[in-house]
């Protein structure tokens, strides 16, 4: 059952002390779900003085009680799934199933930095000289401020969080106004699986008045972000200002390539399901199909039909496979890039407007032979369109390929062993998949290059964001 979401601080849960809320509202049928407390400025102090209070007595906790209290965490909402999915999806949109395997993904997260919570392991450097002994330790940073979006409401924070705290730090996270209660939900997990008080709070209401005010306080010593790449850059420069470590996981418009040897067929299967995933609206999704023109008809018509087989429509009906988008504003949006593709001489081959009256919906849209100058060409869409162009060599298609100042993910398809070393290489990107879909997974690194941010999200590499290095050098006395 949906109901009214608070603020949780220092272990408590509470509407706020501002009394200011805001309406959650059902993207697939316009109903307000419920209302969100929002956090002012004293609320925010309290959060800051328990997230620092918090981190005095986290960071002394052992790793391996860290790790022990994240897997019980990750059995808890694991437990809860089905109830955790209903949520995200009457708020956020996407089908019950997807909103699921999120909801399990988080259990898989907390397991991994459990794990890393056991292995923040320093080093013994050799000296030069007798009796010197030089130790490289590890230390939790401090307080960390994560801001999450709501295109995977649980996904997003879990990252953050789970890294956090396996290093030692606590957390004020401030969550997505749209997708609220898969958040609290995650939240609540850590805090029933005995997080002491102070070591995890969330907030929510203004985001900017927030960020403006969490990131220049001298309790925050780092910054977590994942969001679009103008704000990212906003956020980013605010915390240089005050010499905050920052994590930034930024927007893409990642290049998905189709080499004229590839297994065509697999590369409409996989990358039409990558493409429409979450209505679109994935940083990872593939958004510019770039196609050799030896096969370009064959995957377009394929990957037409693939489009028009979508079933969209209520996420909380069995049968959907696409729900609604976020909001009124990603409908707008959509509109606007298949009029301009269109305008400038692109083929409206499917799909290309909203369904319906009620709700966010639009169709599974693909656009043939878009040119260069179209807006969707350059502009992440976040949405179901799917933009196909054809190219006539490897040149052609990696100049393309990073043309843009984004550099996230990537996709290739090819049967030549020569092409995947090459193509790999080539390309300006953080994660590179070919032949198959394989991001996001906890063991792996995740995370941009260029405008798309920096820092790693998955893997060894995300633990390590949350650590100071420190070196301790000592002459032995007798």
């Amino acid at each position: 059952m949906y109901s009214d979401v608070k603020l949780f601080i220092n272990g408590e849960w509470t509407t706020g002390s501002s009394g200011k809320s805001e309406p959650i509202v059902n993207p697939a049928t316009g109903q307000v779900l419920a209302r969100l407390a929002h956090a002012g400025t004293a609320d925010l102090d309290e959060a800051l003085h328990a997230a620092d209070k918090g981190f005095k007595v986290w960071r002394k906790v052992s790793g391996f009680e860290r790790s022990k209290l994240l897997r019980k965490a990750g059995d808890i909402i694991r437990s809860r799934a089905d109830e955790i999915a209903a949520l995200m999806t009457q708020e956020q949109g996407k089908p019950l199933a997807e909103a699921k395997m999120e909801t399990m993904l988080a259990g898989d997260i907390m397991d991994w930095f459990a794990e890393e919570s056991r292995r923040t392991y320093g080093r013994i450097v050799p000296a030069r000289a007798d009796g010197v002994m030089q130790l490289v330790v590890k230390e939790p940073v401090g307080p960390v401020a994560a801001f999450t979006p709501w295109n995977f409401p649980i996904n997003q924070a879990v990252r953050k969080v789970s890294a956090a705290l396996a290093a030692g730090c606590s957390v004020i996270l401030k969550g997505p106004e749209e997708t609220p209660a898969s958040v609290a939900a995650l939240v609540k997990a850590y805090a029933d699986a005995g997080l002491p008080a102070g070591v995890l709070n969330l907030v929510f209401g203004v985001p900017s008045e927030i960020s403006e005010y969490l990131i220049p306080s001298p309790v925050i010593r780092k910054i977590t972000f994942t969001g679009s790449t103008p704000v990212g850059k906003k956020l980013a420069a605010l915390a240089g200002q005050h010499m905050k470590r920052i994590t930034m996981e930024l927007g893409g418009h990642a290049p998905a390539i189709v080499f004229g040897d590839a297994d065509v067929d697999t590369a409409v299967k996989q990358l039409a399901a990558s493409k429409f995933r979450n209505a679109g609206q994935v940083c990872i999704a593939p958004t510019r199909f770039l196609v050799h023109e030896s096969v370009y008809e064959r995957f377009t018509d394929g990957f037409v039909k693939a489009a028009q087989a979508i079933k969209v429509g209520d996420g909380m009906n069995a049968d959907s496979r696409m729900g609604a988008l976020a909001n009124s504003r990603r409908i707008e949006a959509m509109q606007m890039f298949v009029d301009d593709a269109v305008g400038k001489g692109a083929k409206l081959l499917t799909g290309g407007k909203r369904i319906g009256t009620t709700g966010n919906f639009f169709e599974p849209t693909v656009l043939g032979h878009v040119p260069a100058g179209a807006r969707i060409m350059s502009e992440e869409p976040f949405g179901p369109i799917a933009p196909i162009v054809s190219f006539s060599s490897f040149d052609e298609v990696v100049a393309e390929a990073n043309r843009l100042p984004f550099g996230l993910a990537s996709y290739a398809y090819t049967r030549s062993s020569k092409t995947v070393q090459a193509i790999g290489a080539a390309i300006e990107s953080g994660m590179v998949t070919i032949n198959h879909v394989g991001f996001a997974l906890p063991e792996l690194p995740f995370g941009g290059m260029k405008d798309s941010g920096y820092g790693s999200e998955g893997g060894t590499e995300a633990i390590e964001a949350y650590l100071n290095t420190k070196l301790i050098t000592q002459l032995g006395v007798e």
